[in-house]
């Protein structure tokens, strides 16, 4: 009998694909655990990731189930994954859920965070994870646009290559800034995010910072509804998907 075996997983996305398996592509996060899952249980398992970080992009805590047929413990499972998964690629936890539980469709809201450097030089141990901006930014003025972003919107101009068929509109629920010395960590927290919403949100609140923008454009940013009105895509290096969570009762177990 099969098991849907839920896993919390962080890896360094540095030079893998993104997330999700592609045509052409076998560096990929999905790719490797499918690879070692195959070789555990001899067949094609096909796993399902709460959401599809892109090239470059780190995890904190993403979230993922695969459908096993094993006698193995939840214990057993995640030490074979680790034993044979490439060191940036790490499995904290796995817990057996209910057969209809699926990491994506019942998520119910996402944490990432961005890091940028605002120092003139970066620290070399942090390098390949955060923005090295280089110059000082207007923390208040990025707070005050921060604070008009918030909230239910249609989010099309803070997205690249959308389907035009299904819905832009989500609900972020918070925008923080955090000041860490000369780094800056942007906190965000939404019900689900476009392709590249993330990026392209922190590029927009760095050009307000470095005074290209007003706080007060946003909304018309947000009416306009189309790429080109938004701040440039920041870097993916510099960003990480910090936590999933979901209906305590549909995922007790596993840490949030």
């Amino acid at each position: 009998m099969k098991k849907n075996a839920v896993l919390l997983l962080e890896y360094d996305g540095s030079r893998y694909g993104g997330w999700q398996r592609q045509k052409g592509e076998d560096n990929t996060i999905q790719g490797k655990l499918e690879t070692v899952l195959e070789k555990m249980t001899g067949t094609f398992q096909e796993v399902h990731g709460s959401g599809r970080t892109d090239a470059g992009v780190h995890a904190l805590g993403q979230v993922a189930n695969v459908h096993l047929d094993t006698e193995l413990s939840e214990e057993e499972v995640a030490a074979y994954l680790n034993h044979y998964l490439p060191d940036d690629i790490r499995v904290l936890e796995i817990k057996w859920a209910k057969e209809r539980f699926h990491s994506r469709l019942w998520a119910r809201e996402k944490t990432y965070t961005y890091w940028v450097e605002t120092g003139t030089k970066s620290p070399v141990f942090q390098r390949r994870y955060l923005y090295a901006l280089g110059e000082p930014l207007d923390r208040k003025a990025m707070e005050q646009a921060a604070g008009l972003l918030c909230g239910t919107h249609d989010f099309s101009s803070f997205c690249t290559d959308r389907n035009k068929k299904k819905s832009a509109v989500r609900t972020l629920k918070r925008i923080e800034i955090h000041s860490h010395g000369s780094r800056l960590e942007f906190v965000m927290t939404g019900d689900g995010f476009l392709y590249n919403m993330v990026r392209i949100l922190v590029g927009t609140l760095i050009e307000v910072g470095q005074g290209k923008r007003e706080p007060r454009s946003v909304p018309e940013i947000l009416e306009a509804k189309d790429r080109r009105a938004a701040g440039f895509t920041a870097p993916a290096r510099g960003l990480f998907l910090k936590e999933v969570t979901y209906e305590t009762e549909l995922f007790e177990g596993i840490r949030r």
